[in-house]
């Protein structure tokens, strides 16, 4: 029998939101991000695989909205586990910042492995320069990594914070955490997950609480792949680029739209955590 909502405390977690769809097909989505109280840690703007080919007007007005409530809006970097080029990824992130005057970034396919993690430190080191005094009130910007998993415990320190879950719930509810990250506050931490039951709700927040993640993103929508023809991030994003690197197949559509308890989710978080 599942337990009750209700029963567990939910603490002073926070939502980081992966990404909705563009605000043409999310109005919705995107609208409720202003509501006063919602309890954010930050919202990723991915506008094309990246910050697209050109100032895009209704994602223009989607992070102005959100950075002048006073949330904090982060770009979508895809890091291809490695295989994009360095001098293309910073390019990238001068584009979020000039067009869209994003505070930090998250960089997705992140790599996991020791080998990989000089070259992760090069790109997070080459953005905090750039995002130094563009977070609130003049404070440096915010990096969060996205492995999907535990990385090698070096890569800690190599940004605010890793994504160490993203996935199913069907998978989440037996996951494991590494033992390496008890030395870390929850903060530090954030998990993503899709396809949680409502009346799993309590569960999964047990489960976030007791791996040491601080900041969360639930939803009941299911996935799917992201092979639409019509989807706005489609191989054709990438076809200027000199390396050819393919867009992520595997990306969470399900995170795309707003959980159906959203509401819920808000109300007990409650208003002003995240500030």
């Amino acid at each position: 029998m599942p337990q009750a909502l209700g029963d567990v405390d939910w603490g002073r977690l926070r939502i980081g939101v992966p990404g909705y769809a563009h605000p043409l097909v999310a109005p919705t989505e995107w609208a409720e991000l202003t509501r006063p109280g919602t309890p954010l840690d930050w919202v990723v703007l991915n506008v094309a695989n990246g910050p697209g080919a050109r100032p895009d007007p209704h994602c223009l007005a989607a992070a102005g909205q959100l950075t002048n409530a006073g949330v904090r809006v982060i770009g979508h970097l895809d890091l291809a586990h490695g295989a994009r080029p360095f001098a293309e990824l910073v390019a990238d992130a001068h584009h979020y910042l000039e067009w869209y005057r994003v505070g930090g970034f998250l960089l997705d396919r992140c790599p996991a492995e020791r080998p990989e993690l000089a070259g992760v430190r090069r790109m997070t080191a080459t953005l905090s320069s750039l995002l130094a005094g563009r977070g609130p009130g003049g404070s440096d910007g915010h990096l969060v990594l996205g492995h999907a998993g535990h990385p090698y415990p070096g890569y800690a320190e190599a940004a605010d914070q890793l994504v160490t879950f993203s996935g199913a719930w069907t998978e989440y509810r037996w996951s494991q955490v590494a033992e390496w990250t008890a030395g870390y506050p929850p903060e530090r931490f954030v998990h993503f997950v899709h396809g949680v039951p409502r009346t799993h709700l309590d569960e999964a927040v047990r489960i976030a609480r007791w791996q040491g993640a601080g900041t969360i993103f639930f939803t009941d929508r299911p996935d799917r792949p992201a092979a639409d023809p019509g989807d706005l991030r489609n191989p054709a994003d990438f076809a200027d680029r000199a390396d050819r690197v393919e867009p992520d197949r595997g990306r969470k559509v399900a995170f795309e739209a707003l959980p159906g308890y959203w509401d819920e989710i808000v109300s007990r978080i409650g208003p002003g955590v995240s500030e």
